[in-house]
């Protein structure tokens, strides 16, 4: 990855775009340090990556990966992997948040392994869930609204962008209407950043994201 440099504030959401293979889920995972960067720096606050502790640093993020991972048991026990002293008051907040409360009436439900028993969007919303349970400073939503709709997707937005706490958002996608009202977006291409700003800034001055805009929503805002 090359040329990307950019700030991000407690409080924002950082939206992060390209096609297939342009690096958004490699710069995303820089910040856990699931491999380490071989130039350049990345701060957290005024701290360098390398000098915190590792267990330290995966504390300050949550991620919810591309494809949605639940583990045999109840909604109660796959939430709790995000924070075993969570309240259930802290458990219905969360799926609140996530939109998950339509289909939950019961934290002690059954869930199969895999979650095969929930539909692919259910399963996204509940893995939200339970990443917003650890309450992390740093939430990572990697590519992981694929199997919602647009209004599921558009709510969700809406209550990240409201969360009780103070937490930086990094929301990846390949569509445009998941990040159009992202503080920054940050557009890659093949390993490099070819734009960053709002949406409205990026569709006048990216050739790339108005490709990928007209792509995904026919161009329509």
């Amino acid at each position: 990855m090359e040329d990307i440099s950019f700030t991000a504030a407690p409080g924002q959401t950082i939206g992060i775009i390209g096609g297939t293979g342009s690096g958004k889920s490699t710069l995303v995972h820089l910040i856990p340090r699931f491999y380490d960067y071989t130039s350049g720096e990345i701060f957290i606050g005024s701290h360098p990556l390398p000098s915190l502790y590792l267990s330290s640093l995966r504390n300050l993020v949550a991620i919810v990966p591309q494809h949605a991972s639940l583990f045999q048991g109840t909604i109660r026990s796959n939430l709790l992997w995000g924070n075993p002293s969570a309240s259930d008051e802290d458990l219905l907040q969360a799926l609140k948040i996530a939109q998950a409360r339509s289909f939950v009436n019961d934290l002690d439900a059954p869930v199969s392994q895999g979650g095969k028993n929930f539909s692919g969007g259910q399963r996204q919303r509940l893995t939200i869930a339970r990443a917003l349970v650890k309450r992390a400073p740093i939430l990572i939503l990697d590519d992981s609204s694929s199997a919602l709709d647009f209004a599921t997707d558009a709510a969700l937005r809406r209550s990240l962008r409201a969360l009780p706490y103070p937490c930086m958002t990094f929301i990846i996608s390949q569509r445009t209407s998941s990040v159009r009202f992202a503080d920054q977006i940050i557009v890659l291409d093949d390993g490099r950043c070819v734009g960053i700003g709002t949406h409205d800034e990026l569709l006048e001055t990216c050739p790339v994201y108005r490709d990928i805009h007209t792509a995904t929503m026919g161009g329509k805002d």
